[in-house]
């Protein structure tokens, strides 16, 4: 049984993993990056150089960016430096008006912004900003987290310096967990302690339903819920899990200026660990208590993968929170520990693979396959059927099953990574 430290640290570690951000989180935080080297520097810059990961790049080259209809970093970069503000963390650019995005223009024309790869860099999370006005420099480094500075300096005087991802502060919140922890903790811990995940269903639904107010990327949602779309996937259970959760991506992804709760750095993952259990709950009048408890074991699942798989890979983050959201689903159907652990086996079965190429508009697409295979593989759990450890990477033990997908995703797919970036940046 889990005591109550490790109470607590779980409390703390999902407070600081789920969190509200807007827009794509890769551009956000070089916004982020670049509004605190602006502060440092204490004017508007002259120039701005940016070196980013590949992970970083890729993920933030072909995504809108909230409230400008603009797609990509120049402007994530010029607004940063023109509106931002660091203390909204993921929110930076929350303060942004219609008449800044014309300035952010103007600023991209000038050519003050230099955007480029950065080589031989260990972290798949790296964002370095150089922001320059006549003879001052600022500096300001991103690494490992969407909003950890592990390094500040203004000329020749460092402000901030630290090699490791975890300051003071997070290593007294952070637990390594395993599946069993994941479960105890979802099923047994006080309704007051975590109650507060009522504030992500709130956050994403809302996001969702902005989607049906307009036209958002390739309105996957819409299309689901049109005439031939109705005909096919019917208007069940299923279709609004999948067209309720792939609207909140549409719009999100199209660069709709509204907050959505993310997970571990992202909000597709918030949004897919949130809305298929929060449709399913509301569909079969689930209480308010099993809402909760599905919501936090889909969450924290997601952050346990995540933390073995880590922020940024060539493994689509769909797979992780689809797997978190199948496990919620499952409980909310009535599964038991074994059957929720069979969701997840049923889960690495299936799509274990599919490539992250990418924040743009498509992901609505795999977030939909995401969600339909996180039913289905409910279904199956309760039903006792599951993929079993003499078929492919998938092992009696869940956690080592969770380790497999990992490692094929941190490990085994990093030339993948490369050559998806590689056909990315070399389109003609």
């Amino acid at each position: 049984m889990l005591n109550e430290m490790e109470k607590e640290q779980i409390v703390s570690l999902i407070k600081k993993e789920v969190v509200p951000a807007i827009g794509c989180t890769e551009p956000v935080a070089v916004s982020l990056c670049v509004a605190k080297a602006t502060e440092i520097l204490g004017t508007r810059p002259e120039k701005i150089n940016v070196f980013l990961s590949a992970n970083v790049l890729k993920n933030a080259m072909g995504v809108g960016i909230p409230g400008t209809n603009m797609v990509g970093l120049p402007i994530a970069v010029a607004l940063g430096a023109l509106i931002g503000r660091s203390e909204y963390g993921l929110q930076v650019l929350k303060d942004l008006k219609k008449e800044d995005v014309e300035v952010g223009k103007q600023y991209i024309e000038e050519k003050r912004i230099n955007i480029s790869l950065k080589e031989d860099v260990k972290d798949l999370l790296y964002i370095e900003v150089h922001c320059l006005n006549g003879s001052d420099e600022a500096t300001a480094i991103i690494r490992t987290t969407h909003t950890n500075f592990s390094y500040i300096a203004k000329n020749n005087e460092i402000i901030k310096v630290s090699e490791n991802e975890n300051s003071k502060e997070s290593e007294e919140v952070e637990i390594q967990l395993t599946f069993d922890k994941v479960f105890q903790f979802a099923t047994s811990a006080s309704l007051s302690d975590i109650e507060f995940i009522l504030h992500a269903a709130k956050l994403n639904r809302e996001a969702s339903e902005l989607s049906a107010k307009g036209n958002y990327g390739h309105n996957v949602s819409k299309t689901m819920t049109g005439t031939l779309g109705k005909q096919i996937f019917g208007d069940s259970i299923l279709s609004h899990m999948m067209s309720y959760t792939a609207a909140a991506c549409d719009a999100r992804m199209d660069g709709a200026m509204i907050p959505v709760m993310s997970n571990s750095g992202s909000g597709n993952q918030g949004i897919t660990a949130t809305l298929p259990v929060l449709t399913y709950a509301e569909e079969t009048n689930s209480s308010e208590e099993s809402l909760i408890r599905a919501l936090i074991l889909s969450h924290l699942c997601v952050i346990y993968i995540k933390q073995k798989l880590g922020r940024l890979s060539a493994l689509c983050g769909c797979v992780a929170a689809a797997t978190g959201a199948s496990c919620g689903i499952t409980y909310l159907m009535g599964g038991d520990y074994n059957q929720i652990t069979f969701a997840v086996k049923n889960m690495v079965g299936n799509i274990t693979g599919m490539i992250c190429d990418g924040a743009k508009p498509s992901c609505a697409l795999k977030i939909s396959s995401g969600v339909s295979t996180a039913v289905l593989s409910a279904i199956m759990a309760m039903e006792h059927k599951v993929v079993s450890s003499l078929e492919g990477i998938v092992d009696d033990d869940v956690d080592k099953t969770i380790e497999n997908l990992t490692s094929i995703g941190a490990q085994g797919m990093k030339e993948t990574d490369k050559m998806v970036l590689d056909i990315m940046t070399h389109k003609k």
